[in-house]
């Protein structure tokens, strides 16, 4: 048997899916007289029973769901990890998937949460996600959504980001500082908004200090891997070792695939080419050399993401107005032996 979806009890009745959502869930901004129509055709329709029992008697689930790109990926790892602390004070399970960078598993992830009844979802956006139907749909259901560290700027809902335009600006200008002019920037895939914004920066602070950008210095890591890095560094020197005094990668982990090429070729760090990461992971401490980077403060990150969401959770349970929030997470340089 096909399953009843909010959607077509909300064109049955001729009220939003959202309102549908609402009044399944008992929330006090919802009319007596208009639960009352929804429950009764949810019921007749026999809408998803276990989900809707639960709805019935609360208005919470007491779960949320968690997207991100990468589980193995240390700087998610650290932003889960606040999340897990977070949600335990306040009594709450998490349910956490996996993206792996594509859009189409991403989207049946939200589809799954939806149809799980979450309180709300987190999400960090696949560098592949361009059609943001599958977000939308969220909001539509009256779910909190805040999207935190890869986000989207074409749908309103709350986002916790760094800068990062002036983390970008700010790894830059510090290698000029130190005497570097011939700058390659090993940049991420040409969609995801961090990315876009390290390129800008990257570009920005070159401009204020005088460089002529040179788009032969700019080399694509769509995946921002190890193995990107090591590629791109093998061909830059290939094409013109002597054209470039400093390497600026969108990752440590890029930044790392770079650092072994240019060891391997007994090219000297920082003394012939400097080497500057992202993100801080712990690798970037024990690499030879010791690898400067951005710390990103995953954990302060992780918490104002899920603090946002059960700040949002909690004004609809009250039936109040919520003003959506994008909070800044600021950025440190970690300056080590590679620049």
């Amino acid at each position: 048997m096909k399953k009843t979806t909010l959607k077509e009890i909300a064109e049955i009745l001729g009220i939003s899916i959202s309102t549908v959502s609402k009044a399944l869930k008992d929330y006090p901004d919802v009319s007596a007289k208009t639960k009352k129509k929804v429950i009764d055709l949810a019921n007749s329709l026999h809408f998803s029973p276990n989900t809707f029992a639960q709805s019935l008697r609360s208005r919470e689930s007491k779960t949320i769901g968690v997207i991100i790109p990468s589980m193995v990926h240390y700087y998610f790892s650290n932003i889960l990890d606040a999340i897990l602390k977070e949600c335990e004070k306040k009594g709450y399970m998490v349910i956490i998937m996996q993206s792996n960078e594509d859009y189409e598993l991403e989207r049946k992830q939200i589809s799954l949460l939806l149809n799980k009844g979450v309180d709300g979802i987190l999400i960090s956006l696949a560098n592949s996600t361009k059609d943001i139907k599958h977000l939308q749909r969220v909001i539509d259901y009256g779910i909190p959504l805040v999207l935190f560290d890869k986000i989207t700027k074409l749908i309103k809902c709350s986002r916790v980001i760094i800068n990062d335009i002036r983390a970008s600006y700010d790894v830059v200008t510090h290698l000029i500082n130190k005497g570097y002019e011939r700058i390659a920037y090993f940049r991420g895939g040409l969609n995801p908004q961090n990315s876009i914004d390290r390129f800008l920066g990257y570009k920005k602070a070159l401009e204020d200090n005088g460089i002529a950008y040179d788009s032969s210095l700019v080399y694509l890591c769509p995946n921002a891997n190890y193995d990107e890095g090591y590629a791109n560094a093998k061909k830059l020197i290939e094409k013109d070792k002597f054209n470039v005094d400093a390497i600026y990668a969108i990752t440590d982990l890029t930044a790392i695939g770079v650092i072994n090429y240019l060891n391997e070729k007994r090219i000297k760090i920082p003394e012939e080419i400097a080497v500057f990461g992202f993100s801080n992971w712990f690798m970037s401490s024990v690499i030879s050399p010791t690898l400067s980077s951005v710390e990103q403060n995953p954990q302060n990150l992780g918490e104002k993401s899920v603090g946002l969401l059960f700040k949002e959770i909690e004004s609809r349970q009250k039936g109040e107005d919520f003003k959506y929030e994008t909070i800044t997470i600021d950025t440190d340089l970690i300056l080590r032996k590679s620049s």
